[in-house]
């Protein structure tokens, strides 16, 4: 992969695409919490109640008429070796996203389009990556975003269509299938067919217990609302007393399942997997598997160690030591291939290629504006950094770039207090005692000054701010840095007469709060400060109980912000698949 101004080189020339540079922007360790209703099904089986990732963000730039214009741009959750099963050695392609302005509009000697042969060879570098790495599978959820939405890149071209979601998925598995030649993906299926329907001579247990727990992912949300419904139905079934809860599964379908009663949350899992299974089989190739190591035909575990037995007569079967070691007791009729007189021999292949640990060697990469696909559209949408013609792509990449290298300068464009326009940088007035009052030079310049009680400032030019940016640059983050652990301790200390620098203060911001009637909203400086500092330690905390206050609140106010956006796109597909089987039915009538 390419880090920060890495210019991309490729085994096959490109035609005439050049001055490409490929950066990872963002690189942060995060934590994926399990939603509550579905954790209560599982408590009695110790599933994880979080999931440990890294978060990375990928752009592509080109240099068009002497300005780097960003094209595209990659959301990636890896999950890693020392995360827990149902997700280790996984990766998610989270939001994937890009512009019509690549140079030059040509195609390539495959026959498609340039751009989309260097978006592929840029997908087919990191699943190499992440192969070589010890990552055994990646998930890609194809769906085309909602009309009038955007995933990173705001505000698209007019001449720039949005995929169905056919033409997307086919989009993905044209890349996977050069991957495939590569021989960087082994194996390819979807979702549904490979832990919802058990076949052939797969043993393992068909339960949502397996199914890998993405954030943003399409069945984890649908599987709380599932849940709900259930509860629901359940509750009512009790209230007009018709006796106890019907068993709508059969015995059949419970062997078939490889579960072993009906019991309690067994049944409710089942129940959990039929419902989802209905919901995800009309859609189920945009839930494409990817598989980077091979999988276990007996278990489906993905082998990352010991022996793979293949046989040479069966094209794809491999079984892992365990399932081999069973393979040996079964009776002989049970033997593979099953129902079969003859009998085929397994031959061991050991497995050496694989990494024993799957630890990034890159470092930390913390970026405020790309923490997630939400936070850089708002800073979008915030300073109109558009993409819908060149010109603002121009601008709008160059900005990003510019708060890139400048982590401390202000996020968004000032407003002037006084004519609510825009203030361009070295080109106002502020005010050195009351937040956020700020003028344009013309009104401080108009009717001999402006009626202001108190000292106005003038802004740094970009020049200026540029220059005491790098030097102050890093004494700002090292501040930052203390201040947020110092946040952490006095959210802790009981001592009256702690001896950490500023502990009081601390903790006399924190009774401020308490007590303050302005508060932030108001107008209230030593609040504004607080909150702003709270939200900074909101983000990057990973403590499920942490002490410093209103952490959990702001959490939980991101949190809801996200499953907002997840449940509309939700309503989204099923409302696409409402009208596919629609127009399905009427052309059969």
């Amino acid at each position: 992969m390419g880090k920060n101004g890495e210019t991309i080189k490729k085994d096959i020339e490109i035609p005439g695409a050049d001055a490409l540079v490929v950066r990872v922007v963002s690189s942060v360790d995060k934590k994926l919490e399990v939603k509550p209703r579905f954790l209560e099904i599982f408590q009695e089986e110790n599933y994880p109640t979080e999931f440990p990732y890294k978060s990375k963000v990928v752009l592509l730039f080109q240099k068009i008429e002497g300005v780097e214009v960003c094209l595209f741009g990659m959301y990636v959750q890896e999950f890693g070796s020392e995360c827990q099963f149902p997700n280790q050695r996984r990766v998610y392609l989270s939001y994937l996203d890009s512009v019509k302005y690549f140079r030059p509009e040509v195609k390539a000697v495959t026959g498609e389009a340039l751009r989309t042969f260097v978006y592929h060879e840029i997908l087919i570098g990191y699943l190499e990556y992440c192969k070589k790495r010890g990552f055994t599978s990646c998930y890609i959820w194809a769906c085309p975003p909602l009309k009038g939405e955007d995933y990173i890149l705001y505000c698209h071209p007019e001449i720039q269509k949005t995929p169905k979601s056919d033409k997307l998925r086919e989009w993905y598995l044209a890349m996977l299938r050069k991957a495939s030649k590569e021989n960087v993906v082994v194996d390819l299926t979807n979702l549904y067919d490979h832990f919802f329907v058990s076949t052939g001579e797969c043993r393992a247990k068909v339960t949502a217990a397996r199914l890998p727990y993405f954030d943003g992912d399409y069945w984890p949300g649908a599987a709380e609302d599932l849940i709900y419904q259930l509860r629901q139905e359940e509750d009512g079934r009790k209230q007009n007393k018709k006796g106890t809860t019907k068993k709508t599964i059969t015995k059949r379908a419970l062997k078939a399942s490889g579960q072993s009663d009906l019991s309690g949350n067994a049944s409710k899992d089942l129940l959990l997997m039929h419902k989802l299974g209905e919901t995800i089989s009309p859609m189920k190739e945009d839930f494409i598997m990817v598989h980077l190591q091979h999988a276990c035909t007996s278990c489906c575990i993905l082998m990352v160690s010991g022996n793979r037995w293949v046989c040479n007569q069966c094209k794809n079967f491999h079984i892992c030591d365990r399932c081999y070691e069973a393979e040996l007791k079964r009776e002989e009729r049970e033997r593979h291939p099953i129902n079969h007189r003859e009998k085929h021999t397994l031959y061991p292949v050991e497995i050496t290629d694989v990494p024993s640990d799957t630890k990034d060697k890159d470092d930390i990469l913390e970026s405020e504006f790309f923490d997630t696909r939400q936070a850089f559209l708002s800073l979008c949408q915030g300073n109109h950094y558009q993409y819908d013609t060149l010109r603002r792509a121009k601008h709008s990449s160059m900005m990003v770039l510019y708060h890139l290298h400048n982590p401390t300068a202000p996020a968004f464009v000032t407003t002037c207090n006084i004519c609510y326009l825009d203030i361009e940088t070295g080109q106002g007035w502020r005010c050195e005692v009351c937040p956020e009052y700020d003028v344009c030079n013309a009104c401080y310049q108009k009717d001999g000054g402006i009626d202001h009680p108190h000292k106005l400032t003038n802004h740094p030019s970009m020049v200026d701010r540029d220059a005491q940016n790098t030097e102050a640059r890093e004494v700002r983050v090292v501040q930052l840095r203390k201040m947020l652990d110092l946040l952490v301790h006095a959210s802790q200390c009981r001592s009256a007469h702690c001896q950490y620098p500023n502990c009081r203060k601390v903790k006399g911001l924190f009774r401020h709060g308490m007590h303050c009637k302005t508060r932030a909203s108001g107008g209230c400086v030593l609040c504004k400060k607080m909150w702003y500092l709270l939200q900074l330690h909101a983000r990057a905390c990973k403590e499920s109980e942490c002490h410093v206050p209103r952490c959990r609140d702001l959490k939980e106010h991101l949190r809801r912000l996200q499953q907002q956006s997840d449940s509309r796109r939700r309503a989204a597909v099923m409302e696409m698949m409402r009208q596919r089987a629609a127009e399905v039915a009427n052309n059969a009538g």
